[in-house]
């Protein structure tokens, strides 16, 4: 039998919980409605998918797709438009711009952010690609944390828009592709999403470059996405948190990271419940947000956090954090409804 056929099924006999329901009403700080015919704005009508939320327990929803350029910001915030109190839709830079423009570049996307502002955006976000693969007008690749890009970061603490920023990627991506990879197999059927270094910049220099960022701009608000980009190492996280109170982190994508470690995830959520948002990265998919209320509101051990047959993050399964009521409540609501000012 080869390694890819192997598909245990657990002899361990645990409790299921169904919450179907989440305690609290959501505020889902962290999602996408999709794009180039793949997503819900092309499949669904908005009354389709304002049905789906409500039957997941959903009452506001930030759509971050806007951020891939200003035309598909434009046809997001249309389509949302007859419902607007209850979505937001995120902006972003268009990087490209930068080979046209050469040095005037980041004060000309800083001056986008207000156009965007004016358009109906109401936050930034900031993909991957800073710190893997946007390049100057001479071809350098620039780091997360160039301070030729400060005007972008003071622009959006200007105009009140939080940045979501997502730099770098697990930690996993970015050690060699071998048998000690412990997201062999992801990497693997995905093979663009290796950035091992080198030639790419190391984990920690794109993490602490956005630590560097954050510090940098104390009036400007930051959501590191995906637990601070650094769900593997929350004590790292804790110490940014520490040192920059404009800094929240929202925890989309990462429930397989932080249900290995259940312990210290619960205190990080309890240290820190003012600080953390309700983020699910994977669209109005019911299934994962009543997944995602299982992990945080009920004590089930050893589950897995994917809704599919196997774990897609790493062979590993999950335990519930069991956060106390005050606790979710924050992180469900409250500190979105804060930071981002929508209504639940």
């Amino acid at each position: 039998m080869l390694l890819e056929e192997f598909r245990p099924k657990p002899a361990l006999v645990t409790r299921t919980t169904s919450v179907n329901r989440p305690k609290f009403p959501v505020f889902d700080a962290h999602n996408h409605l999709g794009e180039f015919g793949g997503g819900a704005i092309d499949k669904l009508s908005l009354d389709a998918l304002c049905a789906q939320l409500d039957e997941a327990g959903v009452a506001h929803f930030v759509d971050l797709d806007g951020g891939w350029s200003e035309d598909v910001l434009q046809r997001h915030i249309e389509y949302l438009a007859p419902r607007a109190e209850r979505f937001q839709v995120f902006g972003g830079v268009d990087w490209s711009r930068w080979q046209d423009l050469g040095p005037v570049f980041p004060e000309a996307a800083a001056r986008r952010l207000e156009v965007q502002k004016s358009r109906g955006a109401t936050g930034l976000k900031i993909w991957k690609s800073l710190g893997l693969h946007v390049k100057d007008h001479l071809g350098d690749l620039v780091s997360v944390d160039d301070a030729r890009l400060d005007p972008i970061w003071q622009s959006a603490g200007e105009l009140g828009m939080p940045v979501v920023i997502h730099v770098a990627d697990p930690v996993a991506f970015f050690d060699p592709v071998d048998e000690t990879n412990e997201r062999w197999e992801e990497i693997t059927a995905n093979p663009d999403w290796a950035f091992t270094s080198p030639p790419f910049p190391p984990f920690l220099s794109i993490a602490n470059g956005l630590a560097a960022v954050v510090s940098r701009h104390p009036k400007t608000i930051f959501i590191g996405a995906h637990v601070g980009c650094y769900a593997e190492n929350l004590a790292w996280v804790g110490r940014v948190l520490d040192d920059c109170p404009n800094f929240y982190v929202d925890i989309s994508a990462r429930i397989g990271e932080l249900g290995r470690q259940p312990y210290t995830a619960r205190r990080f959520f309890i240290q820190y419940a003012d600080r953390i948002l309700f983020g699910l990265d994977a669209g109005p998919h019911i299934d994962s947000y009543r997944l995602a209320y299982r992990f945080l509101e009920t004590d089930d051990e050893y589950f897995n956090y994917d809704p599919g047959e196997l774990p897609t993050q790493g062979r590993w399964y999950v335990d519930g954090l069991f956060l106390p009521d005050d606790v979710l409540e924050k992180v469900y609501s409250k500190n979105a409804t804060q930071i981002l000012k929508g209504e639940v």
